[in-house]
């Protein structure tokens, strides 16, 4: 099965329809699916709903595609930094529904494992808890959380061979690997892409089962999200 595919555009066609559910991985600026995220927005598809931790920065990122407001709904555990974002969200122009960042990674992780619910500690007693169902464990309360399936989720690797088992790069990993379960389909950009065999298969963090679609994303362009510095002491 051929999994290379030449650009995001050509990666993404017949996946995208209005209205559809997205798993996007990334954390902040890192490991985001720049390649794949660009095409999103180039396609017009709109009415999107984004699992993701955060939008990125305004602009950046998803923080894209909220400018062109072509996402409906956000479950996320942050709003942070991107202040389009917030402005959506307070002006109630966009749906937010949060999150806390460790169930969320559940979530996705269930989801594609096939879990349809789990429960909880984590929200109970707060507005997170509202509406879902609550359980006693051993005398302590929990609250149910359902698992995510999306109609495709979007990732961004280190490196992948030519059948498509990826290896992230350190941090980058973060929710790179439970929003590629979760999708039926998941599409991966990569920074590198190695012949079959070239992969120690104890270094493999996303088997190729999951990847369906490949594409070489590179060169990239280091963006920070805070640039902090000092002033320059005088001689």
């Amino acid at each position: 099965m051929q999994k290379i595919y030449p650009d995001a555009e050509a990666a993404l066609d017949g996946l995208l329809h209005d209205g559809m559910t997205i798993c996007a991985g990334g954390f902040g600026l890192s490991g985001i699916p720049e390649r794949l995220i660009d095409a999103i927005q180039k396609s017009g598809v709109k009415d999107l709903i984004i699992a993701s931790n955060n939008a990125g920065i305004d602009n950046e990122g998803l923080g894209k595609l909220l400018r062109s407001r072509q996402v409906k709904k956000m479950i996320s555990s942050y709003v942070g930094e991107n202040k389009e974002f917030e402005r959506q969200y307070l002006a109630g122009e966009l749906e937010v529904e949060f999150c806390p960042q460790g169930t969320l990674a559940e979530r996705c992780r269930a989801g594609g494992a096939g879990i349809p619910g789990f429960y909880t500690k984590t929200g109970v007693g707060t507005i997170v808890a509202e509406g879902k169902e609550h359980k006693e464990f051993d005398g302590e309360t929990y609250i149910l959380e359902r698992g995510i399936r999306a109609d495709l989720s979007i990732i961004k690797g280190w490196k992948a061979d030519e059948m498509g088992n990826l290896v992230f790069r350190k941090t980058a990993r973060n929710f790179n690997q439970p929003m590629a379960t979760a999708g039926k389909v998941c599409v991966a950009e990569v920074e590198e892409i190695v012949p079959i065999g070239s992969l120690d298969p104890d270094c493999v963090h996303l088997p190729s089962i999951y990847v369906k679609r490949l594409i070489l994303g590179a060169p990239y362009d280091k963006k920070i999200e805070f640039r902090t510095v000092r002033q320059r002491e005088a001689a």
